[in-house]
């Protein structure tokens, strides 16, 4: 849904180096910008005096940095070319784009002496990129766009670690000299490389920017359009249609798609870029994409077959296009995919807050309002006096001062109503979708629950439909991007977790793989060996399987029976005689909590948050088991409230005793059987909810390890708080939660667990 960026410090990759030396750092250069410059540079002779390590790759890596820094730049131009050397024939021009910039950098400063540096950096640039084929050269290019701003922050992140330390390990030493050399090198060479990269795009691409393209109701959409110059005839068109009118990031995505041999359109939202109509949100994403797909079809250019791509609101686009399924559209391959009024701006019918910010940062001008989405400090304290006031949902904008009109839009609409059903396709509409589509996601990605609703929704309406899933431990970002940086760098961990070897996934390359197989014949991506493609984490290894169902060939059924284990409760295999509750009580008016911090927010955690909820753990695992599918169940309980908004966690509890995040369901109670139309509950009544999650997982249990669930109510300050009066939510008050929510939880009350053996 947000326009997840790729934070700077997943750009760093892990030091495994392990010394008793310490190295002096002045405390002056922690808060000093001049004394860091000069601190810098000697921190890194003092490190390349001692540094050693096993692998020659990661030393290389680590030792072309600390030469950089020490301004020992032939040297680092040696140790470049080494690196340079260990990936030589790799097919893959991701591989073959690492560190170039740097090298650029290193031999203009090499040069520096002969001629000024912004000379010498010209000279070096196009000595560079005039050996470089198109694809590993837009993949630079890509790089060089990296913000400086986020390197900046990475920075102090990482001096900020330092405050108080007068002494840094090697490995302190080397992470911190890392931040700062690809900092220091974007930082001079982002002012300098613009002309230089579209003298480039000059030799390389004819562009066309802001044109425009008219839509049978009269609006206008803007799209920018990038051919290559080395092809010739008309060629296949690859999509991408956005609200996201970052100027860099559409040239960047449009010079990839046709450094692959395509045409790149970037179309935007109407009312984005050079479009004259008021930006919306969307409403009319579908019929503008599809009124972009069918004038693309009639250019000279095209040979009228078009692709789309894209991830979050760029795969809700192409889902919104395919419900018109104009003639030239051939292909999808949607990541990380909003489906709205499913996941966004609320799952499980209750509304998330972190999505009111949203309108302010794309609505509000003809680009981007990069300030409203970095003002953290502003949507903190709105949540904070939200929560603490008691007021209505509805009243978030009075309480921020500034109207949102959008989101109080989509507050109108607290059910799966034809509000949203027009957006997407609905039902019997995903039968008519009959080309190829490629969902990408992650089991730790935010929209995963969008992107699964598409993939469910399609195979069920057309049984057989050639959609594939790949889904591994991937968040919103890796889900759509994959497990390398734009600085190539390869991402390991994920909140905490090092993620399996088998796991790194490059989700561009397998972009072009995907669309080559459809457009140019290419064998089909090699990955794609059935329906369903998932990394088992933990077992370092992909399976594949023809359904979500066939994922896993048993069920564990387990109760939550009252019986007490310790904390928690007994998670158990075998139905509890009678009938045994647990009894939970939370006092919705309660406000105390307004400033608590969940003790857990790792994947991997020795933690485990059960703030108004209750845990129920099992006997230890006696064998080897994998964990894969959607898991479900029933509730049964009594309730004294009209509603509730619920949630349940799946964990593994390791036997070292860390807590595994594995999945987790949310939902109003209302909407449980049907998100189409609310259904109250009867206050005092017993009553039964079977629910299904919408979240995938896999996960190999070793012996030993216990399911954990936790079963808790949603009361905290970045989502709505359902009051249970049976009034539209968004108007409740403090004033309808003073009587405490009352429940008692049956032991028939279950959990079905999909596992593979």
């Amino acid at each position: 849904m947000l326009k997840w960026l790729c934070l700077a410090s997943l750009w760093l990759v892990a030091v495994p180096v392990a010394s008793a030396q310490q190295f002096d750092l002045p405390a002056a250069a922690v808060d000093n910008e001049a004394a860091l410059a000069k601190a810098m540079p000697e921190l890194a002779k003092e490190v390349i005096a001692v540094y050693r390590e096993g692998d020659r790759r990661t030393y290389l890596d680590n030792l072309f940095r600390l030469q950089m820094v020490a301004a020992r730049y032939a040297d680092a131009n040696k140790t470049l070319t080494s690196l340079r050397a260990l990936r030589a024939g790799s097919a893959s021009p991701q591989t073959r784009s690492i560190n170039v910039q740097y090298e650029i950098f290193a031999r203009a400063r090499q040069s520096e002496g002969e001629a000024p540096f912004e000379e010498a950096l010209h000279q070096s640039f196009r000595e560079v990129f005039g050996s470089l084929d198109d694809r590993t050269a837009a993949l630079v290019i890509r790089a060089l766009g990296v913000d400086p701003s986020a390197l900046q922050q990475t920075l102090n992140e990482a001096l900020k670690q330092r405050k108080g330390k007068t002494t840094l390990s090697l490995a302190e030493a080397l992470s911190l000299i890392r931040a700062y050399q690809i900092h220091q090198v974007h930082q001079l060479l982002a002012p300098l490389t613009a002309p230089l990269i579209a003298e480039d795009d000059l030799r390389r691409y004819i562009i066309e920017k802001d044109v425009p393209v008219r839509t049978p109701d009269g609006a206008t959409v803007c799209a920018l359009v990038v051919r290559p110059r080395s092809a010739s005839g008309q060629l296949p068109t690859l999509l991408n249609f956005t609200i996201y009118a970052d100027p860099n990031n559409l040239l960047s995505e449009a010079r990839r798609t046709a450094s692959n041999g395509y045409v790149g359109v970037e179309g935007l939202t109407r009312g984005k870029g050079c479009s004259p109509d008021d930006p919306v949100p969307y409403e009319h994403d579908g019929s503008d994409a599809a009124a972009v797909i069918d004038w693309i079809s009639t250019q000279p250019w095209s040979d009228g077959r078009v692709g789309m791509y894209g991830g979050s609101y760029e795969g809700f686009t192409q889902w919104a296009a395919a419900k018109h399924m104009p003639k030239a559209l051939k292909a999808l391959m949607p990541s990380v995919t909003a489906a709205p009024g499913i996941d966004v701006p609320m799952e499980g019918n209750v509304f998330q807050s972190f999505v009111y910010y949203w309108p302010f940062y794309t609505t509000t001008g003809k680009t981007l309002d990069e300030a409203a989405i970095r003002d953290r400090a502003r949507w903190g304290r709105l949540n904070h006096e939200w929560y603490a006031s008691g007021r209505s949902y509805r009243s978030l904008d009075k309480i921020d001062g500034t109207p949102n009109p959008f989101f109080n839009r989509w507050l109108d609409h607290p059910s799966y109503d034809s509000y949203w059903q027009d957006m997407i396709p609905y039902r019997q509409e995903f039968a008519r979708i009959n080309i190829p589509v490629l969902t990408t996601t992650g089991y730790y990605d935010d929209a995963q629950i969008g992107a699964l609703y598409y993939f469910i929704e399609h195979h069920q309406q057309a049984p057989g439909a050639e959609h594939y899933l790949v889904i591994g431990p991937y968040d919103h970002i890796r889900g759509q991007r994959g497990t390398l940086s734009r600085l190539g760098d390869a991402l390991n961990y994920l909140r905490g977790y090092e993620t399996d070897p088998v796991a790194q996934l490059d989700v561009g390359e397998l972009r072009y793989q995907w669309f080559d197989s459809i457009f140019k014949g290419s064998p089909k991506p090699a990955l794609l060996k059935d329906k369903v493609n998932y990394q088992v984490m933990g077992a370092n290894k992909w399976k594949h399987a023809p359904s979500l169902a066939a994922m896993g060939n048993q069920t564990l059924r387990f109760h939550l029976s009252a019986v007490r284990a310790g904390d928690a409760y007994r998670l158990s295999a075998r139905k509890p005689a009678g009938d045994t509750f647990i009894t939970q009580m939370v006092d919705l008016a309660d406000r105390t909590d307004v400033d608590r911090v969940s003790p857990s927010n790792g994947i991997v955690d020795k933690n485990l948050d059960t703030w108004n909820g209750i845990a129920f753990v099992s006997e230890p695992l006696r064998k080897p088991t994998e964990l894969s599918g959607l898991f479900s169940g029933r509730l049964d309980f009594i309730a004294n409230r009209k509603d509730l908004d619920f949630s349940i966690g799946l964990y593994e509890l390791t036997p070292k005793g860390e807590y595994f995040e594995l999945s987790y369901y949310m939902a109003r109670a209302s909407h449980v059987l049907d998100r189409n139309h609310r259904q109250l509950l009867k206050p005092g009544q017993r009553m039964q909810l079977d629910f299904k999650s919408g979240r995938l997982t896999s996960r190999k249990f070793q012996p030993g390890s216990r399911l954990v669930v936790v079963l808790g109510v949603i009361k905290q300050p970045g989502a709505q708080i359902n009051y249970g009066s049976g009034q539209d939510v968004s108007d409740e008050t403090l004033e309808d939660g003073k009587v405490p929510l009352q429940l008692q939880w049956y032991g028939d009350s279950f959990v079905d667990i999909p596992i593979w053996r």
